[in-house]
């Protein structure tokens, strides 16, 4: 669900040099798009995102929206959610996290795994080439859905 769309003062200007260390113009439009991605708590896709915006930018259109999330994954600055469904889910947080995915309802939630983060690959990895990230993608079915399911 998204939350209130203000930035923190540390959140914006951390999103400013984020774009001028990119080569990126800081516009209106990109500004909003983050501050709606960067305030929401559900991972949103970018159809998600700008049913979200139209609201109060009713001439945005959804193509710059989907640019504009490109763009900015490109550049390190928001996060690709890597999902098996076809929709493309995104989020601006920036701590390190792994995330659990429902496959009935396509809820997503953080969860940080110290142990993983910090274990080392395996040794046919090291000799593969540059690792950039490592990440935890787990799915299963949540308990609002087994929930759901016993009561039906």
């Amino acid at each position: 669900m998204p939350k209130s769309n203000i930035l923190t003062t540390g959140q914006e200007d951390a999103f400013e040099k984020a774009c001028r260390d990119a080569g990126l113009r800081l516009t209106h439009q990109r500004l909003e798009i983050y501050r709606q991605l960067a305030t929401s708590t559900d991972h949103p896709s970018a159809e998600t995102l700008h049913q979200r915006l139209r609201r109060d930018n009713p001439t945005l259109s959804l193509d710059t929206v989907y640019r504009t999330l490109a763009v900015f994954a490109h550049h390190g600055i928001i996060n690709k959610v890597e999902t098996v469904e076809s929709q493309s889910r995104f989020e601006a947080k920036r701590m390190r996290h792994h995330h659990l995915i429902c496959s009935r309802c396509k809820e997503i939630i953080d969860f940080q795994w110290h142990h993983i983060d910090e274990a080392p690959l395996p040794e046919e990895t090291r000799t593969w080439g540059r690792i950039d990230n490592k990440n935890v993608v787990i799915y299963g079915v949540c308990n609002k859905c087994l929930e759901a399911k016993k009561a039906s």
